[in-house]
């Protein structure tokens, strides 16, 4: 049994902050694809006016990723932090290996 009696605050938040970076960008992709598509569908019908929708997916591919990262780093460093005081308290979390 190995017993996990601390997390590395900033290691967390790092780590965190990558993973939801990178899930940032899935969603980011999705949401510019199907901006692009109702872009176009509207370009088609109105003339210019779909324009705005154009750069807004485009723009999601960037700052969807940015929001995702300072949102799980933020959220990394506040878990790590609270279960470092709880870890105290409870003596942290049980893991069985073989």
């Amino acid at each position: 049994m190995i017993q996990v009696k601390r997390l590395g605050v900033l290691s967390l938040g790092k780590m965190l902050g990558l993973l939801y970076a990178l899930l940032g960008f899935i969603i980011g992709l999705i949401f510019s694809c199907v901006s692009l598509v109702g872009s176009v569908a509207m370009i088609s019908e109105l003339g210019g006016e779909g324009a705005f929708g154009l750069l807004f997916g485009i723009g999601s591919i960037v700052l969807f990723p940015i929001f995702y990262g300072v949102i799980g780093f933020i959220a990394g460093l506040l878990v790590a932090f609270l279960y470092n005081i709880i870890a105290r308290f409870v003596g942290g979390i049980e893991i069985y290996t073989e």
